[in-house]
């Protein structure tokens, strides 16, 4: 996963599942605010993964 699908993963999360917008214009102003708000708090996501192959099961 690219860290556009985990930045766009985090604003479903964060913000469309729970909010409430009464307008196109709403939902845009508080994705606007979100990405500002989030700009402040974001590091560098984190690679986990080792690189030793994936067991099938």
């Amino acid at each position: 996963m690219n860290q556009v699908e985990i930045f766009f993963s985090i604003l479903a999360r964060r913000l469309l599942r729970r909010g409430e917008f009464t307008s196109r214009d709403d939902l845009i102003d508080q994705i606007r605010d979100f990405t500002l708000a989030y700009d402040n708090e974001a590091r560098p996501f984190r690679w986990t993964y080792d690189g030793t192959p994936l067991k099938a099961t």
